[in-house]
C-alpha cells in the first residue's frame, strides 16, 4: 500500500530532494518494502537524511568556485595593470619613509636657532618684490597701504640633500616654523599682516645644494612724510623701507637679488595719483645701541589727479566769484537785492573753505588751495564793501543837495522822494525846487567865487590842488561811478590773479 507523501514532504525546491527521487525510482523495490506504520516512516526518514548528507559537499562546491573566479580574476588584473600600480606608487614619494621631508633635510640634526654660518662672514639674503596694488593712499593719516610678494633668497648648507635630478622640493608654512628664516621686517610700518586664506600664503623651495627661496605675501600700511604746500597740483615721494630687526650688517647682508629689475609692478590704477615711478635702493641705518644695519628702500612718485579738485573746489569757487561782480549792475538803490546776493557769496565761500579744510590734515604752514579760497573769498568780500562804500557815498551826496537846497514845505511828494533814495538823480529835475534867497553868507560865496574867476593880483602865488584828492572828491560827488570801475577792475584783477597763481603751481 503506498504511502501518500504531503506536499511538505516534497524536496522539489531543492537539488537534493530531486536527486533523493531519483534514486527512490531506480531502486523500485523500495516501494514495496514500505508499509504502514510508524518503523516504515522512519525508515523512509533516514534514507533521506543519507541522501542529503552525501549531496551536501557537491552543494557546497558551487560558492568555492565563485571565490576561485573572483580571486582569479583579481589576479588577473594585476598581471595587466601591475605597471601602472607600480608608477603611481614611484610617483608618489610620500609613502617612502625613506624621503620624508624632515629625514630628508635632517632637520632634527642641526639648531636653526642660529643662522647659516654662524661666526663666520655675514650671510647674504637677496630680497626680490612683486608689487601687487596699492590699496589706498590717506592724506589725512599721511599713509599708504600696499600689497606685495616678498621674496628671500639665501644659501643653507644644513638643508642640502642628495638629489639624482637635481630637483627643487616646495613646502608650506608647516615647514618655515622648523627652520631659519631671515627676520625681514618694514621700518616705520603702522599695520601688516599675511595673506591666510585658505592657507597662509607662505612657499619655501629648497635646492639640493642648500639655496631657498621664501615667498609670502603680506599687505603693509607704512607711513609716508606728505608735503602738501602745493596740494592739489603736488606730488609726494613715498617709500616702503626693509631692514633685518635682530642681525646688523656683521651677521646678514641684505641686497636686492637683481639689481633694479628686482622692483616688478604689475598695472596699478588710482583714484587721485598717478603712479609716474617705481625705484629700488639700498642705504645703511645706524643705532647707538646695536650698529649699522643693512636698509632696502623702494621709493614711487605719486602725481595727483587735478580734475577731481577742479570740479569739486577750483570751478564752483570761480563760479561764486564771478556771481558776486553781478551786483555791480544792479542799481545802487536796490539795497535788499545787492546785499543779499553779497551775503550769500559770502557764506557759500566760507562752506567751500570749511568743506576743503576738514578733508586735509591740520598743517602750520599754507597751502596751495588755501591762498585760491581765501584769495577767492576776499574778491567776494569786496564786492560787498565795494557797495557798503556806493551807498555811503550815495547817502552823503544826498545829504549835501539837502543842504544847499534848503527845500521849502510846498514842494510835492515826487521831488521829496528824489532825496529818499527811489529815483536817480537824472530823473528829476531840481530847477523846479524854489530858488532861496540869497543871505550874507551866500552873498560871500558867490564873491568869492567871482573873485576866482577873475585873474590874480600881482604878488600872489597860485596853490595848486592835488590831483588824486580832487579826482577823490569827485568820485565822492558822483557815486555812481564806482560801481562803473567795479565792472572793470575786479574781472582784471581777477584774471590777473589766476594767471600768476596757475603759472606758479601749474
Amino acid at each position: 500500500m503506498d504511502v501518500p507523501v504531503e506536499d511538505g514532504d516534497r524536496c522539489g525546491a531543492s537539488p537534493g530532494v530531486e536527486t533523493l527521487r531519483h534514486w527512490e525510482e531506480r531502486f523500485g523495490f523500495l516501494w514495496s518494502l514500505r508499509s504502514p506504520g510508524l518503523t516504515m516512516r522512519v525508515a523512509l526518514l533516514a534514507f533521506r537524511l543519507v541522501c542529503l548528507a552525501w549531496l551536501w559537499p557537491v552543494s557546497s562546491h558551487y560558492p568555492n568556485k565563485r571565490r576561485h573566479k573572483e580571486q582569479y580574476g583579481e589576479n588577473t588584473k594585476q598581471k595587466h595593470g601591475g605597471r601602472v600600480d607600480l608608477k603611481m606608487k614611484k610617483l608618489d614619494s610620500t609613502k617612502s619613509l625613506l624621503i620624508k621631508s624632515e629625514q630628508l633635510l635632517r632637520i632634527e640634526d642641526h639648531d636653526f636657532a642660529m643662522r647659516p654660518g654662524f661666526g663666520g662672514s655675514a650671510i647674504p639674503v637677496g630680497i626680490d618684490v612683486q608689487v601687487e596694488s596699492i590699496d589706498s593712499i590717506s592724506e589725512v593719516n599721511m599713509d599708504f597701504t600696499m600689497t606685495l610678494y616678498l621674496r628671500h633668497y639665501w644659501q643653507d648648507d644644513r638643508l642640502a640633500f642628495p638629489s639624482s635630478s637635481n630637483k627643487s622640493r616646495t613646502f608650506d608654512a608647516r615647514l618655515v616654523k622648523k627652520i631659519w628664516v631671515p627676520d625681514v621686517f618694514f621700518v616705520h610700518s603702522k599695520r601688516s599682516f599675511i595673506h591666510d586664506t585658505t592657507m597662509e600664503n607662505i612657499m619655501l623651495r629648497v635646492f639640493p645644494d642648500g639655496n631657498i627661496l621664501y615667498s609670502v605675501r603680506i599687505t603693509v600700511t607704512a607711513l609716508c612724510s606728505m608735503d602738501f604746500s602745493s596740494f592739489p597740483l603736488d606730488t609726494q615721494n613715498c617709500s616702503l623701507e626693509l631692514e633685518s630687526y635682530a642681525y646688523n650688517e656683521n651677521d646678514l647682508m641684505l641686497y636686492w637679488k637683481n639689481g633694479n629689475d628686482s622692483l616688478r609692478t604689475d598695472e596699478i590704477v588710482l583714484s587721485q595719483f598717478f603712479v609716474e615711478d617705481f625705484q629700488p635702493s639700498f642705504g645703511l641705518a645706524f643705532y647707538s645701541s646695536t650698529g649699522w644695519y643693512n636698509r632696502l628702500y623702494i621709493n614711487f612718485l605719486l602725481r595727483r589727479h587735478i580734475f577731481f579738485f577742479m570740479l569739486q573746489t577750483y570751478f564752483p569757487t570761480m563760479l561764486m566769484v564771478m556771481l558776486s561782480w553781478v551786483s555791480f549792475w544792479i542799481d545802487r538803490r536796490a539795497v535788499p537785492a545787492r546785499v543779499s546776493l553779497g551775503i550769500t557769496t559770502v557764506l557759500t565761500m566760507s562752506t567751500i573753505i570749511t568743506g576743503v579744510s576738514a578733508s586735509m590734515p591740520q598743517v602750520s604752514y599754507v597751502k596751495a588751495v588755501d591762498i585760491y579760497l581765501w584769495a577767492s573769498f576776499l574778491f567776494v568780500f569786496l564786492s560787498v564793501i565795494e557797495y557798503a562804500a556806493v551807498n555811503y557815498f550815495t547817502t552823503v551826496e544826498e545829504m549835501k543837495k539837502l543842504k544847499r537846497a534848503k527845500i521849502p514845505n510846498t514842494f510835492d511828494a515826487t521831488e521829496a522822494m528824489a532825496f529818499d533814495g527811489c529815483f536817480h538823480d537824472n530823473d528829476i529835475d531840481m530847477t523846479s525846487f524854489t530858488e532861496v534867497a540869497s543871505t550874507p553868507n551866500t552873498e560871500r560865496n558867490s564873491q568869492s567865487r567871482n573873485s576866482t574867476v577873475s585873474g590874480p593880483a600881482e604878488g600872489t602865488r597860485l596853490r595848486r590842488k592835488n590831483p588824486v584828492k580832487q579826482h577823490f572828491s569827485f568820485i565822492m560827488s558822483n557815486s555812481y561811478m564806482i560801481d562803473s570801475y567795479s565792472r572793470v577792475i575786479f574781472p582784471m584783477a581777477y584774471l590777473l590773479f589766476n594767471i600768476i597763481y596757475w603759472s606758479l603751481y601749474a
